[in-house]
């Protein structure tokens, strides 16, 4: 049900092929329990029925098939930089019965009319725990605006800052994570902040287990 289309080489799709071939079978169920706020996203999506949505760094697909069942007459695609993500993504897919193009590229170097032909601009963008780990989140967010459509929505959940947890246990999660090159993106939060210029309707968070991670929805104008 998954149509796959290729992006040119780039170095990091290779780290990302060596770090994922060998978890692509076992990533949702180890990620199941501290990769909070993703079923929210989903739900509070509110997408209408011919709507297009650009799920970036899509992974396995898990989300996809979740806004697939929730919102079935929306168009769906996929992009990652991991080709056995997008492997174990089009399978699951295929068993979901949900039809999505999925496309191997880098979130800062996002392309849409090359990558998907049509549509160059989409009405929902999600982002889900992806830009704690990308080479320049600042770069992904500002390309991710620039393929919103006319206002359209950037729905972003990942790590946030933590402040709400104790001393503890703050420092051993962010420890954990630096073992897999994963952090708190700031960034993230001051561009979209930057980029809703002040209009505050824009710009929505929610903080989810006292700040363990954050819920952002920025529309576009």
């Amino acid at each position: 049900m998954a149509t796959v289309l290729e992006a040119p080489a780039e170095d990091i799709r290779r780290r990302m092929d060596r770090m994922y071939r060998p978890q692509k079978h076992v990533y949702d169920l180890t990620r199941k329990y501290y990769l909070l706020g993703r079923d929210r996203l989903v739900a509070e999506l509110d997408a209408r029925p011919g709507q297009t949505i650009l799920d970036i760094g899509c992974g396995t697909g898990r989300n996809l098939a979740l806004i697939g069942r929730r919102y079935p007459q929306t168009r769906l695609f996929g992009l990652d930089a991991a080709e056995p993500m997008l492997e174990a993504a089009a399978a699951k897919l295929e068993r979901a019965g949900v039809r999505a193009t999925l496309a191997r590229g880098v979130a800062e170097a996002l392309d849409a009319p090359t990558l998907f032909a049509d549509p160059a601009r989409f009405d929902h963008i999600t982002i889900s725990y992806c830009l704690s780990m990308v080479e320049d989140p600042e770069a992904a967010v500002c390309a991710a605006v620039r393929h919103l459509a006319p206002g359209g929505t950037l729905h972003v959940v990942d790590f946030g800052d933590m402040a709400g947890l104790p001393g503890w246990a703050r420092r051993a999660m962010q420890a954990w994570l630096a073992k897999f090159h994963v952090r708190h993106r700031r960034e993230v939060e001051d561009t979209l902040t930057a980029l809703a210029g002040g209009h505050e309707r824009r710009l929505r968070k929610v903080a989810i287990g006292r700040r363990y991670a954050l819920l952002t929805r920025f529309q576009a104008a």
